[in-house]
């Protein structure tokens, strides 16, 4: 194993906290619960684990590079579920990827809007059966990440959700001044786009159901879909709704209101929570001893995969959205400026997302036309142009502005000026991001690795390089399934130890 993939497994490894807290639902009151730890799974049953099968598989060319296993080795599932599609990575102890590939989400209808619950159920299990077959039976543990801030709120006894899902970009205005009397001055609750105030939103609105109901985020309900043990989440995804990753705990201030009552419980990420449902490894061949694993963000899952891990080291994801995290050794809270920090052992990582990205250029270019036009643009000559590209009203960092419009005027003639002044302006978002951080306290950056898709325009790179005027790499590995998998890895660790 590379040493920089050891730093981040053993980063990893050192999150885990096995005890955690759950709030009672009973007469709407909020007690304990005191999971122990049982070979490595949180339960409250004593459940022995299977020993792994002496096994000896060769993974077959096409997603991956053909690569022996040796006796007994076993493999790591992690799934990314970002904000136009999922993907999935299989790797070893090594980090080397076995097999991997993506879908894209089936527009299921619901009336006039998209069946998001259904859409992400078909496509987990599509991904589960796009494993090869001759793998499954090695997977030794399996992790999720999500869109931050997507958030669920479910039946406690069935899961099965009682309201349409709060995407991570939508904003609820109407709970935003209760969240506020509420939270500390800036907290990261105080934001629109909250899950604290998507829930607050959902509890003023919906008049029944509340006594049998429980919030999850959405790599949380898909990772129930595999274990089904309801009410588990992990301390990236619950930041936004108000848990406390250094004191692990959910605050007084909140727990002292009656909607505290949905919360689920919170364990690190990439702990253990349960094995993968019979019935599932009946039908698709996994064995008996798979784990399930808590996961994270994809914004996070895309910082491990990238494997930095340094103060002053820096991760931009370039997907259909832009995000960006700062590995700090000082935790930066400000939602004023949509800034938040998420911890990782001893550190900190800084940073927010924008609504601003691939979205808005999909939505004006094809594929093909971006990597025709970008090919004719000069990456060291300044775009004149000064845009605001959003793919539809409300911003989140470096500015919390519900109500910030798109700025793609005026439009030239030419397209490639128009990409051209697409591309800068976003660098110019991101660059107003890191600098902004260092302005409210955190560790200057350094360098800038970069993720998603984005990652592969090397004219994109090159402005953003002078923009930023800080050194941008592509990161070793761009995708979050791949950090969901050192996740995973990390949660059969711990049940190893």
């Amino acid at each position: 194993m590379e040493t920089s993939t050891r730093a981040i497994v053993s980063l990893s490894v050192q999150l885990c906290n096995f005890h955690f807290q759950r709030s009672s639902r009973k007469h709407g009151s909020c007690g304990l619960r005191r999971l122990v730890p049982r070979n490595g799974i949180l339960t409250a049953v004593n459940k022995p684990r299977p020993k792994p099968a002496l096994t000896m598989a060769l993974a077959k060319s096409g997603d991956c590079q053909v690569t022996e296993l040796q006796a007994g080795e076993r493999l790591f599932l992690g799934m990314d579920f970002g904000t136009s599609g999922a993907r999935y990575a299989l790797i070893d102890k090594d980090g080397t990827i076995h097999s991997e590939g993506k879908r894209e989400y089936p527009r299921y209808m619901s009336g006039e809007t998209i069946d998001w619950v259904r859409s992400w159920r078909k496509t987990l299990f599509s991904l589960l059966e796009d494993v090869p077959v001759h793998l499954r039976p090695l997977v030794a543990s399996i992790s999720i990440d999500g869109t931050s801030a997507t958030t669920l709120i479910v039946n406690s006894n069935t899961g099965e959700p009682l309201w349409r899902p709060f995407l991570y970009n939508e904003s609820c205005p109407d709970a935003l001044p209760i969240v506020k009397s509420i939270a500390p001055e800036n907290h990261t609750v105080c934001s629109g786009s909250s899950t604290l105030c998507k829930l607050v939103s959902w509890w003023n609105i919906e008049n029944s159901s509340k006594d049998s109901a429980l919030l999850l985020h959405q790599a949380d309900w898909l990772l129930w879909l595999l274990h089904g043990n309801l009410g588990v989440s992990d301390y990236n995804n619950a930041l936004k709704v108000g848990y406390d990753p250094e004191l692990e705990s959910y605050p007084p201030w909140l727990l002292s209101h009656p909607y505290s009552q949905l919360l689920p419980s919170v364990v690190a990420p990439g702990t253990s929570v349960g094995y993968v449902k019979e019935d599932i490894r009946n039908q698709l061949g996994f064995s008996k001893d798979c784990a399930v694993c808590t996961g994270t963000t994809d914004s996070i899952a895309a910082f491990i995969a990238a494997r930095a891990t340094e103060p002053g080291k820096a991760v931009t994801s370039l997907g259909s959205t832009l995000a960006i995290k700062l590995l700090s050794t000082s935790r930066i809270e400000d939602a004023r400026y949509g800034v938040y920090s998420h911890r990782l052992d001893d550190k900190w990582l800084v940073g927010g997302a924008s609504n601003t990205g691939g979205a808005i250029l999909r939505q004006l270019f094809t594929d093909q036309q971006l990597d025709q036009l970008s090919e004719k643009i000069n990456p060291m000559e300044q775009s004149p142009l000064d845009y605001y590209p959003l793919k539809s009203v409300g911003e989140r960092f470096p500015v919390a502005d519900p109500n910030l419009a798109p700025r793609l005027h005026p439009r030239p003639e030419c397209d490639i000026e128009f990409l051209h002044g697409i591309l800068e302006s976003i660098a110019r978002i991101e660059a107003k991001a890191y600098n902004l951080l260092k302005h409210l306290g955190a560790t200057q950056v350094e360098e800038v690795f970069t993720a998603g898709g984005g990652a592969k325009n090397e004219k994109w790179t090159k402005i953003r390089q002078r923009v930023l005027g800080l050194p941008v790499r592509q990161a070793t590995q761009t995708e979050a399934a791949f950090g969901a998998a050192l996740l995973a890895l990390k949660g059969a660790q711990q049940s190893i130890n």
